[in-house]
């Protein structure tokens, strides 16, 4: 490993063929150019200099290096405006993985937030659900992840990782068009315990059957998809119910299904997740600081 200090120096004597020209040149004393140089051949392991009367030559393996010190110092000093770019907010790359219904309704929004305010961000979508989407932080596989929970379970979050909450998402039910209870404002669980159901994700069905088995019920579950429209297009076709969180409304075939929140209500929390050091990188606490804001704002999609 070369000291970036040595390489720059040896740079302004190759350039002048003076020790003291590139002490006057750099703003140090000969006797300092003279103790950097023979630092930086002790680094390399052969002499980079031979004396020609009063001038400097350089050997072979000065010559060689010589001829690397420019892109050295190019790249060198490429990185340092990167790293202030990223600094200032200017550029920076933030992986996120989320759970399809906060893909297509949370992460749009507020990379459009982002765009506006911070243009050189950019964000990388990954999708996965919990637990595996949190596994993916831990393992370095993303920067952030939207993740939910259940309060009736209980699911165990890795301790390196700091919880950012979001927003309480409530549960509807997904009802074909001549369902008679279609027309209802809401709907309880218990009046369709003799219903064909449609479950999702391993979380959300473990979720469902338990709050079935404490309304005394076992559910038919006769599909299982994590495919949010295929969902909703097994119910348009009157193959079964199912219950969904209320993201997913924002992308409902309203023409072909209805959703009704349960009564008493049901919620899932989500949040996001992120490694307790990750917070201090900038473009990352931007992205969060944009995903606060457009869950506070958010209007509840069951009441829009």
């Amino acid at each position: 490993m070369f000291d970036s200090r040595h390489i720059r120096t040896f740079h302004e004597v190759v350039r002048t063929r003076s020790y003291s020209a590139a002490a006057q040149a750099l703003g140090y004393t000969q006797p300092a150019i003279s103790q950097q140089m023979k630092a930086l051949e002790r680094e390399v392991g052969t002499p980079l200099f031979t004396r020609v009367g009063r001038r400097l030559r350089l050997t072979e393996a000065g010559e060689t290096l010589a001829r690397h010190t420019e892109h050295i110092l190019g790249s060198m000093s490429v990185a340092r405006e990167q790293m202030a770019a990223i600094a200032r907010l200017r550029t920076g790359l933030v992986r996120v993985c989320a759970f399809p219904s906060a893909n297509a309704t949370l992460l749009p929004e507020a990379m459009a937030l982002l765009a506006v305010e911070h243009p050189g961000i950019r964000v990388e979508l990954l999708e996965d659900e919990p637990p595996d989407s949190l596994r993916r932080v831990v393992q370095g596989e993303s920067d952030v992840t939207l993740a939910f929970t259940y309060p009736g379970l209980r699911e165990e979050v890795p301790a390196e990782l700091v919880e950012i909450p979001l927003l309480e998402d409530q549960l509807t039910v997904l009802l074909p068009v001549g369902h008679p209870m279609a027309r209802r404002r809401a709907v309880q669980l218990g009046d369709l315990a003799q219903e064909r159901w449609i479950a999702g994700c391993l979380r959300c069905r473990t979720n469902f059957v338990h709050e079935c088995a404490q309304l005394g019920f076992t559910p038919d579950i006769v599909f299982t998809t994590d495919d949010n429209l295929a969902v909703q297009a097994l119910v348009a076709q009157g193959l079964g119910v199912a219950m969904m969180p209320g993201l997913s409304l924002s992308f409902l075939r309203r023409d072909k299904v209805r959703g009704k929140p349960l009564a008493p209500a049901s919620r899932r929390q989500v949040s996001a997740y992120v490694l307790r050091e990750h917070l201090r990188i900038p473009a990352t606490a931007r992205l969060l600081e944009a995903l606060a804001a457009v869950a506070g704002r958010r209007a509840d999609p069951l009441e829009a």
